[in-house]
């Protein structure tokens, strides 16, 4: 059985935070995807890393995807993906489809791709209340995410979860059937 990782895509704001905290009190088995980031500002969830470390990275190719955002850089790298199937169900924070692409074709994995989404107002709202200084950065975003699914029609996605209409405990349970699913089609 091939192993398995959750994608959780959509804009800021989402719910994505939120959500893999929820599977994880679900279910231990879970744990976010620390990704490695180059630059400044928040480093809780992240591996935080140097321009020398993306720099071996990317001659070993061991880069699956990397994007630039807030003025920083943010990398998924095999090295820590393999580190986090090693210990459990690694859940990946997108807001590319380029992404998600480079990321379900790079890296060998039973890959379950999540769409949770809330509107532009509501991010502003949910930005705004948890004391973000980049509100207006994090609207930019959404755009950015927004105009990124419509440029993608064709993603298919697993599962897509209203994050403003579904608690996150709800959401969280979705997933972990999902997953649970796709296990028994797996061994059926």
């Amino acid at each position: 059985m091939s192993q398995q990782g959750v994608i959780l895509y959509g804009p800021p704001a989402a719910g994505k935070d939120t959500v893999t905290a929820a599977l994880t009190e679900l279910n231990s088995k879970y744990g976010q995807f620390a990704r490695l980031k180059v630059g400044s500002g928040k480093s809780f969830g992240y591996r935080m890393g140097t321009a020398e470390q993306l720099v071996e990275l990317e001659a070993a190719g061991d880069v699956v995807y990397a994007n630039s955002r807030y003025g920083n850089t943010y990398v998924i790298d095999a090295p820590g993906l393999d580190a986090a199937f090693a210990t459990g169900v690694p859940v990946v924070h997108l807001g590319q489809v380029d992404g998600i692409r480079a990321l379900v074709d790079g890296y060998p994995a039973d890959w379950s791709v999540v769409l949770l989404w809330c509107s532009r107002a509501e991010t502003e709202r949910r930005s705004a209340g948890r004391g973000d200084r980049d509100t207006a950065a994090r609207l930019v975003a959404w755009d950015a995410t927004r105009e990124d699914l419509d440029a993608h029609p064709d993603v298919a996605w697993d599962l897509t979860v209203d994050t403003a209409a579904s608690a996150p405990q709800d959401a969280a349970r979705l997933i972990d059937e999902l997953l649970a699913q796709r296990t028994g089609a797996a061994s059926a």
